[in-house]
């Protein structure tokens, strides 16, 4: 039985609880959070767990073999080093930390003790994005020219993030998973409009080759739309989040560049026929699955079989490499930052 502690009760962490009460072999043992009220709605939900105000006594008992860090960003460093420096698996909200050197030392400190991390990247779990990469291994798109994604709603505002650390980490970490190649470069222009922070972001990734990846993060949009375009060499996938049933359609469409276009300037264009591909759109079958309690079963088997992590702490600190190259880019209005 793997007993859990976790840190934090606010907006996530009453969905940690919830499914890691339905995971075989866990048992959530106490819950965390400086807010009494917070405290009072998981009395009043589950009796039977132990409530505290201080994260130290989740890091010191002898009776708590993981704990789950879902708690703002910059206080993901020290409760993780502590949790770690006690002998304590760790399982933590994303981004994974607010620095790359926070992450490397957590990461060189997590191998040192034989402990697992794990980034919580929810939607890798999703039916919908392990139905995408086994599409891709499979080679129904071909080579992939474009991954595009659209992550845009009104709010919710975060005081102590900009958008690019609270919505971009969803789809760098799925682009992570899906694209083979290390990213080489990044791009992003964006805005502040309101609290201080950037409220409108536009991030471009470049990979090997001629793949490239698009993300479009926005707090004030007047709709909410979570659409992922990723276009490939055989057939085009769209992938549509808020859908209830057809969540990916597979497009039979590309192009293709004929005729030999040997000729000098004006006259080898004019040789070059495009032949444009134009066939049948399938909606493949995806798992409805809540991804968090398929994240969260994964978890406590890495802890209990010692395996590594598709999502352990160098996938994680992947993702806060690229934010923070974002971020460089951002405040020199688009510079390309080589990663």
């Amino acid at each position: 039985m793997i007993r859990m502690g976790v840190i934090g009760y606010g907006y996530w962490g009453p969905n940690i609880v919830r499914n890691l009460r339905g995971v075989d072999g866990c048992e959530v043992a106490t819950v965390c959070d400086r807010s009494p009220g917070a405290l009072t709605r998981v009395a009043q939900a589950y009796p039977e767990v132990a409530t505290t105000r201080d994260a130290s006594e989740l890091m010191t008992s002898p009776k708590i073999d993981a704990v789950a860090i879902v708690t703002p960003v910059h206080t993901h460093f020290p409760l993780a080093k502590s949790a770690l420096q006690h002998g304590k698996h760790v399982f933590i909200e994303k981004p994974f930390t607010a620095t790359t050197a926070q992450a490397e030392e957590l990461i060189e400190l997590a191998a040192r003790r034989n402990l697992t991390i794990m980034v919580d990247h929810t939607f890798l779990f999703t039916g919908a994005v392990r139905k995408i990469r086994q599409l891709m291994d499979e080679g129904v798109l071909g080579d992939i020219y474009y991954y595009d994604s659209t992550r845009v709603n009104l709010g919710l505002f975060q005081h102590d993030v900009s958008v690019v650390w609270d919505l971009a980490p969803h789809d760098l970490s799925i682009m992570d998973f899906l694209i083979h190649g290390k990213p080489e470069a990044v791009i992003a222009t964006g805005e502040t409009h309101l609290n201080g922070l950037v409220d409108v972001a536009y991030i471009t990734v470049y990979f090997p080759g001629n793949t490239i990846a698009h993300i479009n993060v926005n707090w004030l949009s007047p709709v909410k739309i979570r659409t992922t375009l990723i276009g490939g060499e055989k057939r085009m996938l769209v992938w549509n989040d808020l859908e209830a049933d057809e969540k990916l359609k597979i497009y039979d469409k590309g192009v293709a560049m004929n005729g030999n276009g040997h000729g000098n300037g004006k006259q080898g264009l004019y040789e070059l026929l495009v032949s444009y591909r134009s066939g049948d759109m399938w909606a493949p079958r995806v798992e409805q699955t809540e991804a968090l309690k398929v994240e969260l079963s994964y978890f406590i088997d890495c802890v209990r079989t010692t395996q590594t992590p598709i999502n352990d702490g160098v996938a994680g600190l992947r993702v806060v490499q690229l934010l923070e190259a974002a971020d460089r880019s951002l405040k020199e209005r688009g510079r390309t930052v080589t990663l």
